[in-house]
């Protein structure tokens, strides 16, 4: 059980008890934001990862079954959102409006980006965060650099890193 919350809220909170619910999201969002910026690639995925996670521990605690999995359950919302963000946005930056794909070819397609996606998403979080900012948003190194924290030299580092492992995972 997390040191955020008791089993007994955890329990009332599954009952429909509407302060407990509401303590529980409360309590949890300050780990579920913590999370979501170490998993997401930017801060506003971060945002609206935990938002989205919190949404649904605040709709769906009542199918909860072990009050002690409350945490696992919480973070695995949140890293699916990320992942799901992620995926949103290398799609809506890899499709070109004007192609036009047969059935065949789009599915195909789809898989290679779903591969590029689950990729990208098991690197470490600072190559992560660095690859999705440089190549797929389009930040400037420095913009990248600033935003992370990093030395230009070191942000340039973790970008070459990960583009190893990206191209070495992808074959």
């Amino acid at each position: 059980m997390p040191n955020w919350v008791s089993e007994q809220l955890v329990e009332s909170a599954k009952r429909g008890h509407v302060e407990s619910i509401s303590a529980v999201v409360y309590g949890a969002h300050p780990h579920v934001q913590r999370f979501a910026r170490t998993l997401c690639a930017t801060p506003e995925d971060a945002e609206d990862a935990a938002q989205e996670a919190l949404l649904i521990l605040y709709r769906k605690i009542g199918t909860l079954r072990a009050s002690g999995a409350l945490a696992s359950w919480v973070f695995r919302i949140v890293r699916n959102e990320c992942v799901r963000l992620s995926r949103l946005m290398l799609q809506s930056h890899s499709v070109e409006p004007h192609a036009m794909l047969n059935p065949e070819d789009e599915v195909l397609a789809r898989l290679e980006s779903d591969r590029v996606a689950a990729v990208i998403a098991a690197l470490p979080d600072l190559q992560r965060r660095v690859l999705i900012m440089r190549d797929v948003q389009g930040y400037s190194g420095q913009m990248a650099a600033d935003a992370l924290g990093l030395s230009l030299a070191a942000m340039k580092s973790q970008l070459h890193r990960a583009r190893l492992a990206v191209r070495d995972s992808l074959g």
